[in-house]
């Protein structure tokens, strides 16, 4: 029996040594033991692992050890040797950390950069040292049409969670900032699948690539506990108040499909008593980090998040993983539940299944090769339905505008998120999705897809250097 492999046996050297164990870790994960003997090496790398893998640290120990190995003293303000790519603005704080975490005892500077924040302090940093920068692309292609980075000294780039910058539309983006940097470069390109558009990129962008895979397409971790409450939209919320006070809840990230769906949950967990939080692409920066700082405290025990906002993460020792609406896309159930079960401890992983989204279900199981387990809930008696709160039948005719019973405005209009119609009516103006979301005005807030993206099917042409995109 082979004895069971620890960092010192991967090369790292003894200052990352330490940094790892302060961690607490102690036996690396299959990504790290594939991944860091490989970037050591400086050749390029294409891996599929999944979320909660340990592929942060498979990139970054590496990288640490191959910049701290040749320093450059008389490194240039702006010019940074390793970029990191991520597709949004907590997984890119998240990236950061472990730099951080991990670089603490080299002398090696770093920067996250990411919209939605004042961009004074990045100018001012940017006019120091720096050695390994992590960024958006939007922001960073903002910086560098300002001349205020430099990225023609990149010796490493890192694209992570590359399958979602492409759902994100990021593709264009990634084509500017790949003709600005040297093409004599080590790339690593990170994704949570290898599909058909992750080789055609990876074909575009790497030359002659160690490959590792961790895990199989589309699979749930073995110590994720599943189960499918059926029950219907109206009264989801309801429910969702009962599980979380009878089995006594103290920590779950719940999902939605969208924005509006987010903040109304949020809204109505705080009413009936239960601290709780939104996160999406329409909340501030500032917003978005305060609370998930008091989610992970325990100050608040619940955050309703949006897939995207979602992506990236890495909350440790997540018990609960609601699934308060199905996603569309069934690997996306995967992503979801892969926030809990990590690192070797078990988790659970809930939804809340209404009658019309049995065919996502069935999708889903399919994907899973499995069926999930229905349960029913213990001592839930659903409230009647009351005009305050009752939805209107899915089978009456709409009504028509200006009716009396969907109120407007002074102005003769439905104000957005700030109507007065009646509590638990439809919106006169359905929220768009977060798959689809309304253009940005500018690069700055990089959780949000592009408008101008390009279609799939140009995914690269091997040529970023000409693309006037």
């Amino acid at each position: 029996m082979n004895p069971q492999p620890d960092f010192a046996s991967l090369g790292l050297a003894p200052a990352l040594l330490r940094a790892v164990s302060e961690t607490g870790y102690r036996t690396p994960t299959p990504i790290q033991q594939q991944a860091i003997p490989l970037v050591l090496t400086g050749r390029d790398l294409l891996a599929a692992a999944q979320t909660g893998t340990g592929k942060t640290a498979g990139f970054t120990l590496p990288i640490l050890q191959r910049l701290s190995a040749s320093p450059c003293p008389q490194l240039a303000p702006g010019r940074p040797r390793c970029l990191i790519l991520t597709p949004t603005r907590e997984l890119a704080s998240q990236v950061h950390e472990s730099v951080q975490a991990y670089g603490k005892h080299l002398s090696l500077a770093s920067l996250v950069m990411f919209g939605g924040v004042n961009i004074n302090p990045q100018y001012q940093a940017l006019r120091r040292r720096l050695d390994i920068l992590v960024a958006t692309p939007g922001r960073l292609l903002d910086h560098a049409d300002q001349k205020t980075v430099d990225l023609s000294g990149i010796e490493i780039l890192v694209l992570d969670e590359a399958d979602r910058m492409l759902d994100m539309g990021f593709i264009r983006d990634i084509r500017k900032i790949l003709a600005r940097v040297p093409k004599k470069r080590q790339t690593l390109l990170f994704s949570a699948t290898f599909s058909d558009e992750i080789r055609e990129l990876a074909n575009g962008l790497l030359h002659d690539p160690g490959c590792v895979e961790v895990a199989r397409r589309n699979t749930a971790s073995e110590l994720v506990a599943q189960s499918v409450y059926m029950i219907a939209q109206k009264q989801k919320r309801e429910l969702l108040v009962h599980l979380i006070r009878h089995h006594d809840w103290r920590q779950a990230l719940v999902f939605t499909r969208t924005k509006h769906g987010a903040n109304k949950l949020s809204e109505y967990l705080g009413k009936h008593g239960i601290g709780a939080a939104a996160i999406h692409g329409n909340k501030s920066q500032s917003a978005r980090t305060r609370a998930l700082a008091e989610f992970k405290s325990g100050a608040i025990p619940i955050l309703v998040a949006t897939d995207i906002a979602a992506r990236g993460l890495d909350i440790d020792q997540l018990p609960q993983v609601v699934n308060f609406e199905l996603p569309n896309v069934p690997e996306d159930y995967v992503h979801r539940i892969g926030r809990t079960g990590r690192r070797g401890l078990s988790g659970q992983a809930v939804s809340l299944v209404d009658g019309e989204e049995s065919k996502l279900l069935a999708d889903i199981e399919r994907l899973l090769k499995r069926r999930i387990e229905r349960a029913e809930p213990e001592n839930f008696s659903p409230s009647p339905p009351s005009p305050d709160t009752a939805e209107p039948r899915r089978s009456e005719p709409r009504s028509p505008r200006g009716a009396p019973s969907q109120p407007r405005s002074s102005h003769g209009r439905a104000p957005r998120d700030k109507s007065n119609r009646p509590a638990g009516s439809a919106p006169a103006h359905p929220p768009r999705r977060d798959a689809a979301p309304r253009p940005a005005p500018h690069r700055g807030d990089s959780s949000a897809p592009r408008a101008n993206a390009r279609p799939r099917a140009a995914l690269f042409s091997g040529k970023p250097a000409g693309d006037k995109g």
